[in-house]
């Protein structure tokens, strides 16, 4: 399958500047229904400003976004309402049980679901049966993901954005992860994940963009691509954004 055919979310030349800082500078990317996109960079590269171009809570000095055919700038709360987003910590109601959480998330967002259909939407999203009816309170930052991931399934979102998805999380916690992203990808979202964990990007992740001050340096597929090798491609991009910036010698 084609998973590029059907575009969920488009950036076309889009630029933020913050002062004389250039943000995000000239930034196309699509990311087609289905596919998951991992975009890395380091700290300062324009990664959150990019969700935040993307969720509407700034506005691009140039270029367009469309997230499901709605342009973000004119129809911010159509577009709005196709998205689902994971901040790098979920957050819950405490009090609440995660049924009753998910029950009342997806309210919020129009959508009434009774207790059955709650409960398989988190087995669907991987939260193990004996949770369902505890407090969100002492569940791990993975469960909190989960339960995330059922309210997204709950309101049809189209896109995923995941800011930091993996960071705090154990080796296992992550591998559930990377099959929770699968899962989205299997119902038709589209998934942005900001990130900086390569071997998860490997795992879960069918292209890559790297961002650097900014500017998408490289783009391609995870095609014959390890941890190893991708990181030694990042480094290999920052080192040449690095250089370009270095005033020539006289």
């Amino acid at each position: 399958m084609d998973k590029q055919g059907d575009a969920i979310l488009e950036l076309a030349h889009v630029a933020k500047r913050f002062g004389e800082r250039k943000a995000v500078d000239d930034l196309s990317l699509r990311i087609g229904a289905g596919q998951v996109y991992a975009l890395l960079g380091p700290n300062g590269a324009g990664k959150t400003t990019t969700l935040n171009l993307i969720l509407g809570f700034l506005a691009a000095d140039a270029g367009r976004v469309s997230v499901d055919g709605f342009d973000v700038t004119r129809d911010p709360m159509r577009a709005r309402a196709t998205i689902a987003y994971l901040t790098e910590t979920v957050m819950l109601n405490p009090t609440l049980s995660g049924i009753e959480n998910l029950r009342y998330f997806a309210l919020l967002c129009g959508h009434h679901i009774d207790a059955a259909k709650a409960r398989d939407l988190l087995s669907s999203a991987g939260l193990q049966a004996d949770a369902h009816a505890r407090r969100a309170e002492g569940y791990s930052k993975g469960m909190r993901q989960k339960v995330g991931l059922a309210i997204a399934l709950a309101k049809h979102a189209r896109l995923l954005l995941l800011d930091e998805p993996t960071s705090g999380l154990d080796a296992s916690a992550a591998n559930d992860f990377s099959r929770v992203v699968r899962l989205a990808s299997s119902r038709g979202m589209a998934v942005l994940m900001a990130t900086h964990d390569l071997y998860r990007v490997v795992d879960a992740a069918d292209r890559i963009g790297i961002l650097h001050d900014g500017r998408l340096r490289l783009e391609r597929g995870v095609e014959g691509l390890c941890a190893a090798s991708l990181e030694s491609l990042y480094l290999d991009q920052l080192a040449r954004a690095q250089r370009a910036q270095e005033p020539q010698a006289a």
